[in-house]
């Protein structure tokens, strides 16, 4: 008989309370399901899980491997690897004669919901509200509009809402985030002019798939982005060992100054375009500039300082400015997407416990090694908003699941998946000594 608490008693005291449910949480509610001795439940406040909806274009697949799934560099044994999910849904042959190791997008948000409808620890239409801090039973409290629940520790796992530079906010019109672009697309595209503004794998898949469609509609299609090129993602292996437990150990043990300078110059590292759609977007071009010159205008190294609709006419006007020559000039657009990609903003709900979490020089959570943000240093946990203090391991799906082993030893007091310490071939640290 399992000796896990009943999830449904009104009074119980969980081990932990997950907010929020992205793949990372997802995660961890994957590999603490089977732990009886751990009892752990997940809040989330949308009816079923839902990620990154608003691009699922077709084709569009994932820059990280199938191995990078909720659980299996954990635990490849587990029921809730992508391979099973595959298996249960009658197409793992298939995904082996396509002989692609990147899942679509749609595929893999497919997977995660069919990972935690088969979990009995998550909670959809929860919202969390507030949490405070029970000192004289030690216990936090995490209240939504119906319930309240009581946990030793709490996992923030709320993601990074999409985010609008402050030239754009308050900004009227129909303009899209790229977290809406499929659900405002057909509207989009009946527009005489379309501006795109942003950088990164999003920026560039949108304006991929309106670039296929120009001669079909008629709009003219301009991209702008404040970098320097359209620069793809680097993806060598020797780079890849810096989603490594060694370089995680080496960048936490940085400067806070010296780890902030590295984290503006490692984009990258994570934010970058896939090299093979960047050739796909101009051999798109080439082909459609055989037929005359394509109604289209990439322009780099240029930022967005200024942003204006007209109601009258429904038209934008963009300051621009090229940095490097230091020019200003504007641009008019009818329609406006802006693939300025999420930012992690600190959830309101934590305010009456803000005393209990540490902040470093700027403002930010100060992330330990161990992934807790909270005084103990045992207490709370943070997924996915740590760049500054682990790097690019941070956001990256396949160091997920071993951040969530990591976390799960914390909560056990014991290693319970193997936690690798070691598995770069090369050394980030200087050595002690001479080197012979």
């Amino acid at each position: 008989m399992s000796t896990r608490p009943d999830h449904r008693a009104p009074h119980a005291i969980h081990d932990f309370v997950g907010i929020g449910l992205g793949p990372f949480n997802l995660g961890l509610a994957c590999l603490t399901e089977p732990i009886a001795e751990l009892d752990g439940i997940f809040l989330e406040s949308k009816p079923d899980f839902e990620w990154h909806s608003g691009m699922f274009l077709e084709g569009a697949h994932l820059q990280t491997p199938f191995l990078s799934d909720l659980v299996t560099l954990a635990d490849p044994t587990s029921p809730y690897s992508f391979l099973n999910y595959l298996k249960e849904s009658g197409r793992l042959y298939s995904f082996y004669i396509r002989e692609n190791f990147y899942p679509l997008r749609i595929e893999y948000n497919d997977y995660c919901r069919w990972a935690a409808a088969k979990l009995s620890n998550v909670r959809f239409n929860r919202t969390v509200t507030s949490v405070s801090y029970d000192e004289s039973a030690e216990l936090y409290e995490i209240t939504t509009a119906d319930e309240t629940y009581r946990a030793r520790r709490l996992v923030l796992g709320t993601g990074t809402p999409p985010y609008v530079p402050d030239s754009c906010r308050g900004l009227g019109g129909d303009f899209l985030h790229n977290s809406r672009y499929v659900q405002g697309r057909a509207e989009l595209q009946k527009k005489d002019s379309i501006t795109l503004v942003g950088s990164g794998q999003s920026a560039a898949e949108i304006y991929y798939d309106l670039l296929s469609e120009i001669d079909v509609h008629g709009y003219r299609l301009n991209w702008i982005t404040r970098s320097a090129r359209f620069f793809p993602l680097e993806y060598t292996k020797l780079t890849l060992e810096m989603t490594s437990p060694e370089y995680i150990d080496y960048f936490h043990a940085l400067p806070e100054a010296t780890r902030y300078g590295l984290e503006a110059g490692q984009k990258g590292l994570f934010k970058g375009i896939d090299s093979e759609l960047i050739n796909e977007i101009f051999d798109l071009l080439y082909q459609k500039n055989l037929k005359g010159p394509v109604p289209t205008r990439l322009i780099a190294n240029t930022a967005l300082h200024s942003a204006a609709y007209d109601t009258g006419n429904g038209t934008y006007t963009l300051g621009l400015r090229q940095e490097e020559q230091g020019r200003d000039f504007s641009l008019t657009s009818q329609g406006l997407v802006l693939a300025t990609g999420y930012k992690y903003v600190t959830p309101e709900f934590l305010a009456p416990v803000a005393g209990r979490l540490r902040l470093d020089g700027q403002g930010r959570f100060d992330v330990a090694r161990n992934y807790s943000i909270d005084t103990t240093g045992r207490g709370v946990f943070l997924q996915n908003a740590g760049v500054h203090t682990h790097s690019i391991t941070s956001p990256d799906l396949g160091m997920g699941p071993y951040r969530n082993a990591y976390i799960i030893a914390e909560l056990l007091g014991r290693e319970y998946y193997p936690v690798e310490k070691a598995i770069a071939f090369q050394e980030f640290s200087a050595p002690e000594g001479n080197v012979v």
